[in-house]
């Protein structure tokens, strides 16, 4: 099989259930966003991270992998709201370890910290494209958009759990 079909060459593209719709329809865009930031959960993966997190991340890039098909075949997998109480378990359970955040965090200091934060904003921006095609399309679900909520959360705390395990200082933003 080709990779390449040359279908989509015009800016078009079919979706999971043969409908062609532009390479900018807020469906594409979505699942897209979601796609991006599974990339970057897998580049963060390979930071050299414990293996505890490194697992999870793999757990959570399958349940997005299941997620983006739903959003790009207009059906298909269930969502689940175990999924996003994995999530919250695991923010609490890394949040215990950590001393109270009294500031803002600023992205930066090892580059597996600064690849959750923009594994963060990517995911935000997903978020805000799933909110828009909810808008066009009444979807998605709103255990998705939870989800990205709840994973946002997450890679924040796991930013400043890889800095606290490596004792790395965090800089903070404190207000003039």
């Amino acid at each position: 099989m080709k990779i390449y079909t040359k279908t989509g060459d015009g800016g078009a593209t079919a979706l999971g259930n043969g409908e062609r719709v532009s390479k900018t329809h807020p469906r594409v865009e979505a699942y897209g966003a979601v796609d991006e930031l599974n990339a970057h959960l897998g580049l963060l993966r390979s930071q050299g991270i414990g293996e505890r997190h490194r697992e999870m991340l793999l757990s959570i890039q399958k349940m997005l992998m299941r997620y983006a098909a739903t959003v790009a075949c207009c059906k298909g997998y269930e969502m689940s709201g175990g999924d996003v109480t994995l999530l919250e378990r695991e923010v609490d359970a890394l949040q215990k370890m950590l001393p109270a955040q009294k500031y803002f965090v600023i992205p930066g200091g090892s580059a597996a910290a600064a690849q959750c934060h923009v594994a963060r904003c990517v995911c935000r921006r997903a978020e805000r494209l799933m909110v828009k095609l909810g808008e066009v399309t009444g979807e998605p679900s709103p255990i998705l958009l939870q989800l990205l909520n709840r994973l946002s959360d997450y890679l924040f705390v796991l930013s400043r759990s890889i800095h606290a395990e490596s004792q790395v200082a965090e800089a903070m933003w404190i207000p003039s």
